[in-house]
């Protein structure tokens, strides 16, 4: 389970949590224009955008979680199992695998207008990055300061959404979220009035009750809401500092405690990292379900120019 938001406040920011039971060996890695990208069945792009994010570490290819590159454009992909739906691959057109989709799209386009028409003549192929990494059932968030998209990969084909509030989390698709939002549209971060009878004297006794109804479980749906109100809602100065850390407040509002949500294999599911990138400058942030202090790197202090992956930690 995951949950990914974007958030506009001065700069542009995305982000996300990253919430399993296990690692899966993930580090912060920069691609270079030059390392050379493999795509199984598009081709090798010897040189494109630079990007940096959380991703496996793979010598041969950068398996992100998410990313973005040195134009701003950004992608997460989030766990969709169930609905998830890979094609057979037939060797034609654009057909991609998925775990190459995130590398692809920041690799070769600059912004979502950019990438937008081209993403109708994308497959999404059932195809294993090896023998121990079967396909990982996702859907993902694509974004820039003017635009955001979900893309899920299904049955029926590629589906692409607008999506309005910046905000993905897990199943059901995203048709379902969209709708679901608007059993919540009583909610408010001010103190409520009395609608219930004006005959009656009703009043708050605390503070924050004009949330009340807000979902406050693990589920995705809960999270999807309860990520849509705190981002939306959110009050920040336009400073960096400032900026980053209400990103990483909006995210724990969202997180995974130990013990909190046990799998049906009887693990627990984590909040294993959470990370804020700052899209204009390529600075990702990032903090540890055991560490809470945000580190950072940054991508234009490195060799942008070079041919090999750049692994921070």
């Amino acid at each position: 389970m995951c949950t990914c938001i974007t958030y506009d406040n001065g700069d542009f920011y995305f982000g996300r949590n990253l919430d399993l039971d296990c690692s899966f060996g993930e580090k912060v890695v920069i691609t270079p224009r030059n390392f050379p990208l493999d795509f199984r069945l598009a081709g090798r792009k010897e040189q494109h955008y630079a990007m940096i994010g959380m991703a496996s570490a793979v010598s041969r290819f950068p398996l992100y979680a998410e990313a973005v590159n040195e134009k701003g454009l950004c992608m997460a992909g989030l766990n969709f199992p169930g609905n998830a739906y890979y094609q057979k691959p037939e060797g034609q057109g654009m057909e991609l695998a998925s775990f190459e989709i995130i590398a692809w799209i920041l690799g070769n386009y600059s912004t979502v207008a950019e990438v937008k028409n081209d993403l109708e003549k994308m497959k999404i192929v059932d195809l294993a990055f090896s023998e121990k990494m079967p396909p990982a059932p996702l859907h993902w968030m694509l974004a820039d300061r003017e635009q955001c998209l979900v893309l899920e990969a299904v049955q029926e084909g590629l589906k692409i959404y607008e999506n309005p509030f910046g905000v993905l989390t897990n199943n059901p698709p995203f048709e379902y979220h969209r709708l679901n939002m608007n059993n919540y549209m009583n909610l408010s971060a001010k103190s409520p009035e009395n609608r219930f009878c004006d005959k009656l004297s009703l009043k708050p006794y605390a503070q924050g009750m004009g949330a009340a109804g807000l979902p406050g479980d693990a589920s995705s749906a809960a999270r999807f809401v309860r990520a849509a109100f705190l981002k939306w809602n959110s009050v920040s100065p336009q400073d960096e500092k400032s900026n980053v850390s209400q990103f990483f407040h909006i995210l724990d509002g969202v997180s995974m405690v130990r013990g909190s949500v046990i799998t049906e294999a009887g693990t627990y599911d984590i909040t294993t990292y959470s990370c804020c990138i700052n899209t204009r400058t390529g600075v990702y942030y990032y903090k540890t379900y055991d560490d809470s202090r945000i580190r950072k790197v940054e991508m234009q202090e490195t060799d942008l120019e070079g041919a090999e992956l750049i692994t921070v930690f």
